[in-house]
């Protein structure tokens, strides 16, 4: 259950969420992504791969801020439960495109320790691309453990847990419009 009162605390579940970024703060912030993809890849129509599920809303946003042709795909990965990583990282749903001469760009919601994109990145460059370009909405620097190249960072955070913009706390928070961190 979301709950929220008059002081912008949001309450899902036990745990209560204070604002990081307004909804104002991430369109922003999401048309300067997109033309600089448009700037490196208005003409080469490259092929977005949104990692499901927290990156739905980003990608989606993102798509429509890119100026020119492109294709979309999608590929659900899973390492979470409830608010930890399980340091594990699970192909639920594969790719089914061809990406033999491809640019790809790899849509994340939020990068943490890395796990996740480093193992997906290891998954595509054995299909041959012309390139792979990763752009996620939000970085934690400090958490940062695998050996990643980010091309494209929305927002860095510190290494606190986070919910709204299609992230979500055990299902729940992913339709709020901002992004909200976990109250201390």
């Amino acid at each position: 259950m979301m709950e929220q009162n008059s002081t912008e605390t949001i309450k899902i579940r036990d745990l209560f969420f204070v604002p990081l970024f307004t909804e104002a703060d991430i369109r922003a912030r999401v048309q300067a992504l997109g033309t600089a993809l448009t700037e490196q890849f208005g003409d080469k129509n490259p092929l977005f791969v949104s990692i499901l599920s927290g990156a739905f809303v980003f990608a989606s946003d993102l798509i429509r801020r890119f100026e020119g042709d492109c294709e979309v795909s999608f590929v659900k990965l899973a390492s979470y439960a409830g608010t930890q990583s399980t340091g594990a990282v699970q192909v639920v749903m594969g790719l089914e495109k061809d990406l033999h001469g491809r640019h790809v760009i790899v849509v994340e919601d939020i990068v943490d320790t890395g796990r996740t994109l480093h193992h997906f990145i290891e998954l595509l460059q054995d299909k041959s691309p012309a390139s792979i370009t990763t752009v996620t909405l939000l970085r934690k620097p400090d958490a940062v453990v695998f050996p990643i190249t980010l091309d494209h960072i929305g927002f860095d955070i510190t290494d606190r847990f986070v919910v709204g913009y299609g992230l979500d706390y055990d299902g729940l928070g992913r339709n709020l419009p901002g992004v909200y961190q976990l109250k201390s």
